[in-house]
């Protein structure tokens, strides 16, 4: 009798357990590929532990919350983000928030001197002159982006590389943004990303976030858009 209780309490524990994962929401804070102390100098620590655990947290549940119930919650975050004119503002503030935070946590790397790859490199001269000239030109976007917002680098529809800025969580992808496009590296300029360090040099923190792209991501990224 006891072995036949034991029994029936593990199926219980197992089908509720079953359950408890299905109800699980389905967006989730991705994870970063190292640790929050490894973009120092140019990023500390506790600004990266806020910006993930926090403020990307914040939005991931807060998109889950609004699209819960509606048909979109089958959707990738990506189906979602290109027709947003479709969504309530909590959907395109969060997913927005989603999608940007994610992108560019893979932008950003600890390893040192990663490069563009040649076809980059390439399109970059054949677009801006130089790569050097791209870091200028987003950097000005970034600069000129009036409170908060992202830079961009993107491919458009005929896959000749752009450079835009939009607000908030707003990212070229959306179907309400003036430029469209498939960005394949942001820069994040709201105070949260840079404040604790950098204070009102937001200039200082676009110098400096040079030092920590990834260009083997930035380039995968180009590649598989083409």
């Amino acid at each position: 009798m006891i072995i036949f209780k034991s029994l029936i309490i593990c199926i219980i524990v197992t089908i509720t357990g079953v359950f408890t994962i299905n109800a699980q929401s389905k967006f989730e804070l991705p994870q970063l590929g190292y640790a929050y102390d490894a973009l120092e100098p140019v990023i500390d620590a506790q600004t990266m532990q806020i910006h993930h655990s926090k403020h990307h947290q914040t939005y991931v549940n807060n998109l889950n919350k609004a699209l819960e119930g509606t048909a979109a919650e089958n959707l990738s975050i990506e189906e979602i983000i290109k027709n947003i004119s479709q969504y309530s503002t909590a959907v395109r503030n969060n997913a927005g928030g989603h999608y940007n935070h994610s992108l560019f946590w893979t932008i950003l790397t600890p390893n040192k001197n990663t490069q563009p790859s040649e076809r980059l490199i390439q399109a970059i001269n054949q677009q801006f002159g130089s790569v050097d000239s791209l870091k200028k030109l987003l950097n000005n976007a970034a600069s000129n982006q009036f409170g908060s917002g992202w830079a961009w680098l993107s491919l458009d529809k005929n896959n000749k590389l752009f450079i835009s800025s939009t607000s908030n969580q707003d990212n070229p992808l959306m179907d309400l943004t003036e430029k469209q496009g498939r960005p394949i590296l942001g820069i994040d300029v709201w105070e949260h990303a840079y404040y604790l360090k950098y204070q009102n040099k937001r200039g200082d923190y676009l110098l400096a976030i040079w030092d920590v792209i990834n260009w083997d991501e930035v380039s995968k990224r180009f590649e598989t858009s083409e």
